[in-house]
């Protein structure tokens, strides 16, 4: 080979150039990243967005805090005129109390109940699981007011009427489906291991379960049971149909009693509203880093 040939042939050659292999290019971008997106074009939509939520919020502390008759946008000179008025003249005390015990009992039910099924779904394959599955699905396209009347019938048979039994029971049944089909999903995360582990060692499957799924559940349950009782707190509907008594009604009865026909009472409505959410805020700011762990556990099967 002459020498011009040799360096023809080294020239088509292609040479390696330390850092351009294919596997070191950067992967292609697609659209802007977040860093070069101007912040207005993230705070102006979050703000407007604050805006109407705090409005209303905002509307109901004033007219709660400021005294009868003022027209101003500033609650003061602070007032709790309404707040003492709805507590012991509407007999909210007794509101409250009812409330409590109806989304408490109702939420310890639910929670248990689906707990049981809950595990059933995610640990045992039967015939009609599928089926039961489905229909569990189709009872949430179910109002709550269609089922009244059965419902209404069943509890007289059962002398449960202008009970408290009654609203928690119905509350309970109609919060079940959705609620075992989340905790279903939160015990499929747990790996089938640690359980089989348990066994080894001698647990039965109940001892299994409260030793080592049970403690995996925590985020899941806080979560599932703060929405169910937070459901039975606000509900209406069953207070309103099954008791007839003052002293068995619940909160959302007894703000609907504070307006009339002719005339609404604008600072009690909103002192009771005030009551009314001041619980429902409370638990939420406890429990705000379970409920994002809580259904993020379920949201993808291990």
């Amino acid at each position: 080979m002459t020498v011009k040939e040799v360096q023809l042939t080294a020239a088509s050659t292609p040479v390696a150039v330390p850092g351009r292999h294919r596997r070191d290019l950067p992967p292609p971008t697609r659209g802007r990243a977040w860093d070069e997106v101007p912040r207005w074009q993230i705070y102006v939509p979050l703000g407007v967005y604050l805006l109407f939520t705090l409005i209303p919020f905002y509307w109901m502390l004033l007219f709660a805090f400021r005294p009868g008759g003022s027209t101003s946008l500033v609650p003061w000179p602070l007032t709790f005129e309404h707040f003492d008025k709805v507590w012991n003249e509407r007999a909210f005390a007794t509101f409250f109390q009812n409330s409590l015990l109806v989304g408490v009992a109702s939420m310890l039910m639910t929670t248990v109940v689906a707990l049981a099924g809950g595990y059933a779904l995610a640990r045992f394959d039967f015939r009609i699981k599928q089926g039961f599955l489905l229909a569990l699905l189709c009872s949430q396209f179910i109002p709550g007011a269609l089922m009244l009347v059965p419902l209404f019938q069943i509890f007289a048979n059962l002398k449960m009427i202008n009970s408290l039994g009654s609203v928690i029971i119905a509350e309970t049944v109609f919060q079940l489906p959705l609620t075992m089909i989340l905790i279903s999903g939160f015990i499929k995360n747990v790996p089938m291991s640690l359980e089989e582990a348990a066994w080894v060692d001698g647990c039965g499957r109940f001892r299994a379960f409260c030793a080592v799924v049970l403690p995996l559940l925590r985020p899941g349950l806080i979560a599932v049971g703060s929405f169910a009782f937070v459901h039975s707190w606000n509900h209406f509907l069953f207070a309103l149909m099954f008791l007839s008594d003052q002293d068995k009604q619940t909160i959302p009865v007894g703000l609907a009693t504070l307006m009339g026909a002719d005339s609404v009472d604008l600072g009690a409505l909103a002192a009771g509203g005030v009551v009314a959410a001041v619980p429902v805020v409370i638990v939420f700011a406890f429990i705000q880093k379970w409920l994002v762990t809580g259904f993020s556990a379920g949201a993808v099967k291990g």
